[in-house]
């Protein structure tokens, strides 16, 4: 039988976790889509992985098995898919980069424009993700860095090097009666619908949402995007509003959509984003060092210079 990875990783959760619920959030799937793996990994290999009960999910004698097996399975695994691209990349000379939106905004073009100076031949491929993927495809090893803003799940298992930080305006349509306002509070836009990123981002999905910024009011989600055409479209259609950088109101604008200032809500940070794996890898060091010479007030790269 080929067994898809996801659901080995799937697994591996809910053995770890001893629990159905606990997994899924850690996942960012829901608790239904996850028992599904589950039964699905357990039909293709014709046993039984876990006993359930209203205690949680307890591993069976093949399921302590599989459990033994798997994380070194997974970690071959995505050793072996890391050094593939890489070896792909080198061979090309080309370092392929990952990012969100804007990326690094203005500073974005003179980032790659000084790699290619450092590096004479090669090429820096940019790599547009959605919002559904908010490492930019790093964490799956598609990418060898990535220009990213923060937070997003999975964050704490990569190198970070923040760059700048900017306000979060709101985006409204234009017929919003709040759109004739110079600023609005926060507090304002709490019963508000928002356009959201997919649930499976987590983290991420929670910050553009200012879930932690409503002394616990609930969130009213209005529509869920994953692509800034999609999520203006959204927005001018009022199905409802969002929260974004202030730069978005020069990159992504639709007429329809105007952005506001808002108070009450932190900045967004912006960081150029590795995996520690290639701590020593002397392409990604030179473009985490280009990244860090736009921003000169920002600290070392991976060397620590």
């Amino acid at each position: 039988m080929d067994v898809d990875t996801r659901l080995l990783r799937y697994f591996a959760v809910v053995a770890e976790e001893g629990s159905l619920t606990r997994a899924a959030e850690l996942l960012y799937v829901s608790q239904p889509a996850l028992t599904k793996q589950i039964r699905r990994l357990e039909a293709g290999l014709g046993v039984d992985l876990f006993t359930r009960s209203r205690t949680g999910m307890a591993l069976t004698e093949p399921g302590r098995a599989l459990a033994e097996r798997v994380p070194a399975l997974l970690s071959g695994w995505e050793t072996a898919l890391r050094e593939t691209r890489g070896a792909a990349s080198r061979a090309a000379r080309v370092l392929r980069v990952g990012f969100l939106a804007s990326a690094a905004n203005e500073a974005t073009q003179p980032i790659i424009a000084e790699f290619a100076r450092r590096r004479p031949g090669w090429r820096a491929e940019m790599r547009q993700a959605s919002w559904s993927n908010p490492s930019a495809g790093l964490a799956d090893g598609d990418v060898d860095v990535a220009l990213v803003r923060l937070p997003f799940p999975g964050q704490e298992a990569l190198r970070l090097l923040p760059l700048f930080s900017e306000p979060r305006r709101v985006a409204l349509a234009a017929s919003h009666p709040l759109a004739a306002r110079e600023t609005i509070a926060f507090r304002e836009l709490w019963d508000e619908p928002f356009v959201a990123a997919p649930p499976e981002t987590g983290r991420w999905r929670e910050y553009w949402l200012a879930a932690d910024e409503r002394d616990g009011h609930p969130v009213r989600v209005g529509a869920v995007t994953e692509h800034p055409d999609d999520w203006l479209t959204a927005i001018a259609n009022g199905y409802g509003i969002a929260l974004a950088p202030e730069s978005a109101a020069r990159f992504y604008t639709r007429p329809g959509v105007v952005y506001r200032p808002v108070t009450g809500v932190g900045p967004s940070r912006v960081a150029v984003a590795w995996d520690p794996a290639d701590d020593d890898n002397p392409v990604v060091r030179d473009f985490v060092r280009c990244c860090r010479d736009r921003h000169p007030d920002r600290p070392g790269g991976p060397d620590g210079t």
